[in-house]
């Protein structure tokens, strides 16, 4: 399986990474409700706790849109998700240990973390839009601080962020099979 080959198993798996997309949107929801409702320790444990269950929801909600969910064995990038992860992984440290000082940064640490990560998703899809996602979830995370925006304030922006661009990322995936079908014609 070459390349381009291994960007559309991986867009006809995920619809494009649309459907992980979405579930972080609504992790980071759940967390901007839980610092809300509760806590912003409540909510810091809420992000972490739900980012556990991003990718097991990217698969059902791959699978309720008719995508797979499953990679084939010989794609080339099955692998480069998992590698991105320790930028995941050390933005969580860093945002737990910062937290412990300054509670505020703890949000827009992981917009700043999470929006590095997606950088690397275009060369997963072949979907620039990630390049654009990753751009805002950062400016998101530098914009809180600087503008002394509350705690809170970093996970809805986390939430919208995502929940809107999983559907343009959605409609984008569709186009990026289309003309890949379209060239094997």
């Amino acid at each position: 399986m070459d390349f381009t080959e291994s960007q559309n198993d991986m867009n006809s798996a995920f619809t494009g990474g649309a459907t992980g997309v979405f579930a972080s949107g609504l992790v980071w929801l759940i967390a901007g409700v839980v610092g809300v409702t509760m806590s912003n320790v409540a909510a810091m444990y809420a992000l972490f706790i739900g980012g556990m269950f991003i990718v097991p929801l990217s698969i059902f909600f791959s699978k309720l849109l008719s995508a797979t969910g499953k990679l084939s064995s010989k794609n080339v990038l099955r692998h480069l998700a998992l590698e991105t992860l320790p930028v995941l992984f050390g933005g969580l440290l860093i945002a737990f240990y910062v937290a412990q000082i300054k509670i505020e940064l703890f949000f827009p640490i992981m917009l700043l973390a999470i929006g590095a990560r997606y950088f690397a998703f275009h060369t997963l899809y072949a979907i620039k839009e990630y390049w654009l996602l990753g751009a805002l979830l950062m400016v998101a995370g530098v914009a809180c601080p600087v503008l002394g925006l509350p705690f809170i304030a970093g996970a809805f922006a986390g939430a919208v962020l995502e929940i809107v661009f999983a559907l343009i990322l959605f409609r984008k995936s569709k186009m990026v099979l289309s003309a890949a079908r379209q060239q094997r014609a």
